[in-house]
């Protein structure tokens, strides 16, 4: 089994195997490697005639089979990615994985399955592909690699990025490659004049900076701070924020205090704020928190449920919420 480090470099040395297995957590790193190994196995080649994607789950194997038998012309090359390639029987998989002896110089074949259909490395599929072809595993990216990607991309734009910036936006992105390129492409369009990205920069524009804002929310609430909360509720709300979508969040947001008070990791992509979280759950005793939650979950039904004015749940929900914690 090779890592994704393994792949690149071999692919830009020019070495290929016949036949690939590509999976795991992280579709976006699978789609882009795949993409990345036909243009570079092709080369000039027009990718039109030598690349086929094909669905696993909408292919009968005989096409299949009489796809992948087909010869190409004199010195053309051929790709084929099969997606789903687990949806097949375990007799059909057999007969395809025959075509790969004896391997043909002129065809790279590379097979792969989508997180949610990911197989258990001990299953008896696993291991079969594991033997026939080169097996890949595409996870999410450590902090540390994304961290290290959006330094570099910033780099190659001209631009510099602050430590507190770069550490938000990491944990933002959670690991995510996709998001990873979405969020560092739209920083890079916005900040190309200043020549650096701060911390109100990634704030302003990043998808999921409404923790932040859900956070500075919580702060309040813990604090008793009634009216800056009220304000900044109604400040978000005349940006667009719908009152579902800001009370789901707030469940979120004291989910995580639940737990880190319990002593386990918050909800995925708010990691990188579990320092703050545990001082906020400090406030609380864990009779508080389940409490708070039980009530943010009324007043989401409320919502999605009645005819209540939701302007007026959200001000009655913070009034009732407003320095519950300790002091």
């Amino acid at each position: 089994m090779a890592d994704p480090r393994t792949l690149l470099k071999d692919i830009s040395a020019g070495r290929f195997k016949p036949a690939y297995y590509f999976f795991g957590s992280e579709d976006y790193r699978i789609k882009e490697a795949e993409k990345f190994l036909a243009k570079s196995f092709l080369g000039d080649q027009d990718l039109s005639t030598g690349y086929r994607r094909i669905d696993g789950r909408a292919i009968k194997c005989a096409d299949l089979l009489a796809e992948l038998s087909t010869v190409p012309m004199l010195g053309d090359k051929q790709v084929f990615a099969i997606k789903d390639f687990q949806s097949f029987k375990p007799t059909e998989i057999e007969r395809v994985l025959k075509l790969l002896d004896p391997a043909d110089p002129s065809r790279v074949i590379v097979f792969s399955s989508p997180s949610a259909r990911t197989p258990k490395k001990n299953s008896k599929f696993f291991t079969n592909m594991a033997r026939h072809t080169t097996a890949v595993e595409f996870n999410h990216l450590t902090p540390s690699e994304t961290a290290s990607q959006i330094r570099a991309r910033f780099k190659r734009a001209g631009l510099t990025i602050d430590h507190d910036a770069l550490s938000i936006l990491t944990g933002l992105i959670g690991g995510n490659r996709g998001a990873l390129d979405t969020e560092t492409d739209k920083l890079i369009d916005y900040c190309r004049e200043s020549g650096s990205v701060t911390r109100d920069d990634v704030k302003t524009l990043t998808a999921g900076h409404e923790v932040f804002n859900v956070f500075q929310i919580g702060d309040l609430i813990v604090q008793g701070n009634v009216n800056q909360c009220l304000a900044m509720m109604r400040s978000l709300l005349a940006s667009g924020q719908t009152p579902v979508m800001l009370i789901s969040l707030l469940i979120g947001h004291f989910l995580c205090l639940y737990l880190v008070k319990n002593g386990q990791k918050p909800l995925p992509r708010r990691e990188f704020l579990t320092g703050k979280f545990r001082s906020q759950a400090a406030r609380y005793t864990h009779e508080q928190l389940a409490e708070t939650i039980v009530e943010l979950s009324r007043a989401d039904a409320r919502l999605r449920h009645s005819e209540h004015i939701p302007e007026m749940v959200l001000e009655s929900l913070i009034l009732q919420l407003a320095g519950k914690g300790e002091s």
